[in-house]
């Protein structure tokens, strides 16, 4: 490819894999470039009646829209991330929010053109897959059983899950929110324990 400069990437997303949504349902397209604080901002305006990270700009927006009760992020590539704590802050701004999270891959098109027209090289044409997801906030009940729900709660419990299955890995032992597999390190004290090896025999020290 050292004859060849990438002209242009057209990207092609995936489709939306939540049917039957509203038609009035705000779809936030997150960007790697986009701006976490303008994505919360919409989203709250479109989901909270007093939302409290808009400025005056936000509320008059909001108060001219009707609020919606489910709102989906979506993102690709480089900007997944940023889709993921855009959700999480807004669970945890409107409370009773269900969540069903899908991944999928998109397609994005690259188009190489020679850096010399006049060698006799065609344009060349790239088709990759990206990961992609969709995440779906909702006040209305969802589908607990399909995969990638997740119900209202409190978002404490996945660490005191984790807490739980380290008192248990310690074996009972006694000793609690010590890590599987740590061991203290000995003390420097004088004593000797029981049993322990000076390296000398008995007979050598009569």
């Amino acid at each position: 490819m050292e004859n060849y400069s990438k002209a242009r990437t057209l990207e092609r997303p995936s489709l939306c894999p939540f049917p039957g949504l509203a038609p009035d349902t705000p779809k936030v397209r997150v960007k790697d470039g986009s701006k976490i604080r303008h994505l919360l901002r919409y989203a709250l305006s479109r989901m909270e009646a007093k939302p409290g990270v808009a400025d005056e700009a936000g509320r008059q927006e909001a108060a001219s829209r009707p609020l919606c009760r489910q709102i989906v992020f979506t993102a690709s590539a480089k900007g997944v991330s940023k889709a993921i704590t855009c959700a999480e802050i807004v669970k945890r701004r409107v409370k009773g929010l269900h969540q069903l999270t899908r991944l999928l891959y998109g397609t994005a098109v690259e188009v190489w053109e020679p850096l010399e027209p006049g060698a006799g090289l065609d344009s060349l044409t790239v088709s990759r897959n990206v990961p992609a997801i969709w995440i779906l906030l909702s006040l209305e009940p969802l589908d607990c059983s399909q995969p990638g729900y997740q119900a209202p709660g409190r978002y404490d419990a996945l660490w005191a899950q984790s807490a739980n299955r380290e008192e248990e890995a310690a074996g009972g032992s006694g000793v609690t929110g010590q890590r599987p597999g740590f061991r203290r390190k000995r003390g420097r004290g004088g004593g000797k324990g029981p049993g322990r090896h000076t390296g000398r025999s008995r007979d050598a020290e009569k």
